[in-house]
Formats: structure tokens, sequence, C-alpha cells
């Protein structure tokens, strides 16, 4: 497995995580951005590298921690769905239940 599919959401997420962090720094938004999607490259090449969260959700995915974000992803046979990206101390399961994931 060697691809990933990024959900609207996840997009959306990721706009916000540029935004936030390039208000101060462009450049620290753009190197934090780039240090995520090196995440989503390591995830389609090894997705069992993340682990499920009981205690947070009952949904189908996995979390893997990158720096102070959670990258929430599903494996499937052929490909990584990247679900959401968000701030690991975001309420998680209130924001998955508003996600409907």
């Amino acid at each position: 497995m060697n691809e990933y599919d990024l959900s609207v959401g996840a997009e959306l997420d990721l706009d916000e995580v540029w935004k936030y962090i390039a208000h101060d720094n462009i450049d620290a938004g753009d190197r934090w951005i780039a240090t995520l999607f090196d995440a989503f490259d390591s995830l389609a090449r090894t997705p069992a590298m993340g682990h499920t969260r009981k205690d947070l959700t009952d949904y189908p995915v996995l979390f893997w921690p990158v720096g102070a974000y959670m990258i929430i992803y599903r494996s499937h046979r052929e490909r990584v769905e990247i679900v959401a990206v968000t701030q690991g101390a975001r309420n998680i399961p209130t924001f998955l239940r508003q996600r409907g994931q």
C-alpha cells in the first residue's frame, strides 16, 4: 500500500492548521503542512503504525500523533483514507461525532 486519500474534512483541517500557524509565520505553516504530508506518506506505506482508541470512539479509525496534532485515518485494502487532522488536546469523541466518523 503506497497511496492515501484526503477526505474533504481532512482537507479543510489542513487549511485551518496552515492558517493558524501561518498567521504568525508563513514559512512555519508551510513546514508544518509538509511534515503532515510526510506522515501521510508513512501511513500509506505502513498503515498498521496507527492504533485504535476505544476510549475515544467506536468508529473504525486509527490514530497517529504528529507533534501536537492527531491524524485520524482508516486503512482500506488498497489505500489509506485520512479522515481528519486535529489537535490532540481537542475533545476527540465530540469532534468525531460532529463529523459522523
